[in-house]
């Protein structure tokens, strides 16, 4: 099944775009978190109201070493959602990939900017692989050569692993990646809104709504 998330801890903004499209569920950052002010005691139950039970967060540790990010990612794990931990794509992180899921703790490696990264990365065991699209390319890298290159090597080796796509600017870059089957991406609230309209459509359903009227004013379809 096919996973889509936001990128974002805004309860509101969640909810206004669960109600159009398939949430699966969140995935945050410490900058994320920092930008609305609030902390995960207060973000998770909000977002979890209003996408139930089933929601899933991906959570990202911010210890600096290798056994402090296992003791932390441990205890994120605990708390009472279906949590994915979110482990940068560093050396210290790898290590610590090798140790949680020894532990059968979920995770997910981020920051990744190279086929090569994220294939390490799958190789310790993580579950979800981050590429970051759109600061591959600002780099003037190729991010969809990047994820391709990813996405193979996950096949072709049978790696049990996900790629989740993130950072994104606009909806070419999204289409450009959803064509290489990748199994899930995260999307920020307004390019999600972005994939849902085009500006031809109000124009088109308003001469539907006028040539209707014109020809049964006052009834509805099922009336006509």
């Amino acid at each position: 099944m096919f996973e889509l998330y936001l990128d974002t801890a805004n309860a509101q903004e969640v909810a206004r775009l669960n109600a159009a499209m398939p949430v699966f569920g969140v995935t945050t950052n410490p900058s994320i978190l920092a930008k609305e002010g609030k902390g995960l005691s207060t973000i998770l139950p909000e977002i979890k109201e209003v996408l139930g039970e089933q929601a899933r967060f991906h959570v990202q540790v911010v210890s600096t070493t290798t056994e402090a990010m296992v003791a932390e990612a441990v205890q994120l794990s605990q708390l009472p959602y279906d949590i994915v931990v979110k482990i940068p794509t560093t050396v210290i992180g790898l290590a610590a990939i090798k140790q949680l899921k020894a532990k059968k703790i979920s995770i997910l490696e981020t920051a990744i900017y190279s086929a090569q990264q994220g294939f390490m990365a799958a190789l310790c065991g993580a579950d979800y692989l981050a590429p970051y699209v759109n600061r591959i390319d600002v780099l003037g890298a190729n991010s969809v050569n990047i994820v391709s290159d990813l996405q193979l090597l996950i096949n072709q080796h049978n790696l049990n692993c996900k790629l989740l796509p993130a950072s994104f600017k606009n909806t070419r870059q999204v289409m450009d990646i959803l064509r290489l089957g990748v199994n899930s991406i995260t999307l920020p609230s307004d390019i999600a809104e972005q994939m849902m309209i085009h500006p031809s459509v109000q124009p088109a359903v308003d001469v539907f709504s006028q040539d209707w009227q014109d020809a049964f004013e006052g009834k509805l379809a099922y009336q006509s």
